[in-house]
C-alpha cells in the first residue's frame, strides 16, 4: 500500500521531509505559495537521492510520485500524514491549521516541524495537531520529537520509523521541546565566548567537531559522563565533577544582547570561515561527513548504526534474474579514491557482501555461523573493466563454478545500472569448522542447496576470464 504525505511549506526543513518521504516510497504532494518551491525542492532532491541511498546496502524502495498543488484541499485529499514547516510565527501557523483541520482526511496524522511551540499553544484554534520536530538534513538524520497526544504519537512512530526515522516522544510539552533547549544552552554561551574573543566562530566550531562533537553522536551526554568516571563509573564522575556546578564556568543565565556589533562579528567571522564554499557545497559535504561517521556506526551498531540496521532490515532483499541478484544498491562516496572512482578494496567489499549474501541463499546464514560452521574465502582475483563512481548503482549477480566437497568456487559480475560489466571476481572458499578451525565438510542441507545452483549454473555458458593470472593478456583466452 503507497501511503501519500502533504507538506506545507517547501523550505529546508519542508523540502527535507519532501525527500525523505518521497525516498521511501511515498507519494508527496507539496503546497507552498513561493513561486521558487519547486526548484528548491528539486535542488534538495539531487542532494537526498545522492546522500540517503548511500547509507544502506540494499536498495530503498522505488520513489513515489511527487505532485506540487496550488490548493490546499486538492493536496490534502488522500493523505496519511500532513507536515506543516512554515515559519515559526504562531498566527500563521494557527491559520494553516484551522484549514487543515477541515480538509484532511479525518485519520490524517497532523504534525508541525516547530523547533519551539508547544502543541496545546498549536491547538488553541481548535486544530489536532501534534509536534514532529525534525533535524536538518531529515532526510538523513533520523531524529524527530514528538510531542502531543499519546495515541496520535505512537502512531505517528509507526510511521516515522517504517522510513527509517527515530521517533522520540517528550513525556511533557515544553517549549523547544528537548534537543533545542540542549542546542539553545551551547548556543548561548557560545554567544558571550565570541562576545568577549575567547575564540572565534572557527576555533569554537573546531571544540566541538575535533572532541565532543563526535563522542556525543554515538554515546550522547550521560553515557559518556559514565565513561569519563573510569571504573567508578557515573556516581564516581558525579562526585568528582558536581561541586563544578556551582563554578562560574558559564553564563547561561546571562544571555548577551544581541546588539549589530555582535551580529555583524559572528556573521564576519562565519564568512571568514565558510564563505569560499556555496551552500550546496557545504551541504554535500556535511553529507559526506555524516554518512561517513553513520556508516562507521553502522558497523558498530551504536547510535544512528542501530537505527540504520533495523531500517535496512525491513529493506527487501535483492530479486532474480537469470542468475540470482546478491547486491543491489548504491555506490557511497566513502568507497571512492583520489581518481573519484571506487577503490579496489570495495571491488572486495561488494564482492564480499554477495558472497554473504549467497552463503545465506544456501543456509550458510547466521544461524548456520552461530552453530559453528562457515566458508572462508581462501582466494580471489578482481579484473576491472571500467570505472564505478560515487552514486551510481551496482548490481552483482554471482555464478557458481563449482561447489563440492569442502569447496565453493564462485564468479561475481559486478554491473552498472546500464547492464554494462564494470568487473569480475572470481573467489574460492573453503568450508571451515569455526572450533577447530580446520577444514570440513558443510552440513547436508548446505551442499545439498550449493551442489542444485552449481548443477544449473553448469548449463550457462563458462564466465569469460575464468581461471586468469596477474599479467595475463586479455587476448590470451
Amino acid at each position: 500500500m503507497t501511503h501519500k504525505a502533504t507538506i506545507i511549506g517547501g523550505g529546508v526543513i519542508g523540502g527535507g521531509w519532501v525527500a525523505r518521504f518521497l525516498l521511501s516510497g511515498w507519494d508527496v504532494a507539496v503546497f507552498d505559495p513561493d513561486p521558487d518551491a519547486e526548484r528548491k525542492i528539486s535542488e534538495v532532491l539531487g542532494n537526498a537521492r545522492r546522500a540517503l541511498p548511500a547509507l544502506y546496502d540494499k536498495s530503498l524502495p522505488a520513489e513515489g510520485d511527487l505532485v506540487f498543488y496550488d490548493n490546499l484541499g486538492a493536496a490534502l485529499d488522500g493523505s496519511t500524514w500532513v507536515q506543516e514547516s512554515v515559519p515559526e510565527r504562531l498566527k500563521l501557523k494557527h491559520k494553516i491549521h484551522e484549514e487543515v483541520a477541515k480538509l484532511a482526511p479525518a485519520d490524517a496524522i497532523i504534525g508541525s516541524s516547530t523547533s519551539g511551540f508547544k502543541p496545546s499553544k498549536l491547538n488553541a484554534v481548535g486544530s489536532r495537531v501534534i509536534v514532529a520536530h525534525p533535524f536538518n538534513p531529515v532526510y538523513l538524520l533520523p531524529l524527530v520529537e514528538l510531542v502531543g497526544d499519546a495515541k496520535i504519537c505512537a502512531a505517528a512512530g509507526d510511521h516515522l520509523r517504517s522510513i527509517g526515522m527515530f521517533p522520540l516522544i517528550v513525556r511533557k510539552e515544553i517549549e523547544a521541546h528537548i534537543a533545542d533547549r540542549l542546542l539553545e544552552a551551547v548556543w548561548r554561551e557560545a554567544l558571550w565566548l565570541i562576545r568577549d574573543g575567547i575564540c572565534s566562530t572557527e576555533e569554537l566550531d573546531e571544540a566541538i567537531r575535533m572532541g565532543f562533537g563526535l563522542r556525543w553522536a554515538q554515546m550522547g551526554l550521560f553515557e559518556t559522563y559514565r565513561i569519563a568516571g573510569g571504573e567508578a563509573g557515573m556516581k564516581h564522575f558525579m562526585e568528582q565533577f558536581g561541586p563544578a556546578l556551582s563554578w562560574p564556568w558559564s553564563k547561561l543565565m546571562d544571555v548577551p544582547e544581541f546588539t549589530e556589533e555582535l551580529v555583524e562579528l559572528i556573521a564576519g567571522q562565519s564568512d571568514a570561515q565558510s564563505g569560499h564554499k556555496s551552500i550546496r557545497e557545504l551541504e554535500r559535504l556535511r553529507d559526506d561527513n555524516l554518512i561517513g561517521m553513520m556508516r562507521a556506526l553502522k558497523k558498530s551498531g551504536s547510535g544512528v548504526g542501530e537505527v540504520l540496521n533495523a531500517h535496512e532490515d525491513t529493506l527487501p532483499t535483492p530479486g532474480q534474474r537469470k542468475l540470482p541478484v546478491t547486491v543491489d544498491r548504491m555506490i557511497p562516496q566513502s568507497w571512492t579514491d583520489c581518481n573519484n572512482q571506487m577503490n579496489e578494496a570495495h571491488y572486495l567489499e561488494a564482492s564480499a557482501q554477495a558472497t554473504d549474501r549467497f552463503m545465506e541463499m544456501i543456509g550458510a546464514n547466521a544461524d548456520y555461523v552461530a552453530s559453528g560452521n562457515s566458508y572462508f574465502t581462501v582466494e580471489s582475483h578482481i579484473q576491472f573493466v571500467t570505472e564505478l563512481h560515487a552514486g551510481e548503482h551496482l548490481v552483482v549477480t554471482t555464478q557458481v563454478l563449482s561447489g563440492s566437497g569442502k569447496r565453493m568456487h564462485l564468479f561475481h559480475r559486478l554491473l552498472r545500472q546500464d547492464g554494462k560489466l564494470a568487473a569480475t571476481v572470481e573467489t574460492m572458499l573453503i568450508h571451515v569448522d569455526l572450533t577447530s578451525r580446520a577444514t570440513s565438510l558443510p552440513t547436508e542441507a548446505v551442499a545439498k542447496c550449493l551442489a542444485r545452483f552449481a548443477r544449473e549454473h553448469a548449463e550457462l555458458e563458462l564466465p569469460q576470464g575464468v581461471g586468469r593470472y596477474v599479467g595475463e593478456r586479455r587476448d590470451e583466452k
